[in-house]
């Protein structure tokens, strides 16, 4: 479980283009909008459940894990790996976590090791194939696409879904 922040200054990345016509972005001048995304993966099936966030706080986070243990995983076990956000400590989440504890299990990972987390490869996928040198003209714009792609990588034969090695 992660969450990942998505803006409309759009990452510039690698790409390939014809000698002497580079590929021009306009560039913000002014405050740009971001919002953000709560996520898990299934290693297994690689299989992803994102919902936008209002902001990073325990009481978002509670409406996300309700959604995701009451309506997507009602009767499954799951084991949750988290990092050591503020808000995935706190108080409230950990109460909240105690009422599904006969069907959760929360592995914390070791602080400063996003490596570790999964999620954060498929965060890194989605956004080479959604906002990397592109430009959308709101929030809505760039979550509609975004939405779209998580519609897709959950199909089995999407030819740019994201996979883990099983080596």
């Amino acid at each position: 479980m992660d969450e990942s922040g998505f803006s409309l200054n759009f990452p510039l990345t690698k790409c390939w283009m014809k000698q002497h016509e580079q590929k021009r972005l306009p560039a913000a001048t002014q405050v740009r909008q971001s919002g953000l995304l709560a996520g898990v993966i299934d290693w297994h099936t690689a299989e992803a459940w994102c919902r936008p966030l209002e902001n990073l706080s325990s009481d978002c986070l509670i409406r996300f894990f309700e959604w995701l243990f009451l309506e997507v995983f009602p009767q499954e076990k799951l084991v949750l790996v988290m990092d050591n956000a503020s808000a995935h400590h706190a108080a409230s989440m950990q109460a909240f976590f105690s009422l599904f504890e006969h069907r959760i299990r929360v592995l914390w990972l070791p602080t400063y090791s996003p490596d570790l987390n999964s999620i954060e490869r498929f965060w890194k996928h989605l956004k080479l194939r959604i906002t990397a040198n592109r430009l959308f003209a709101s929030l809505e714009e760039m979550f509609s696409a975004l939405q779209a792609e998580l519609s897709r990588q959950n199909c089995p034969d999407y030819p740019f879904r994201f996979s883990f090695s099983k080596i």
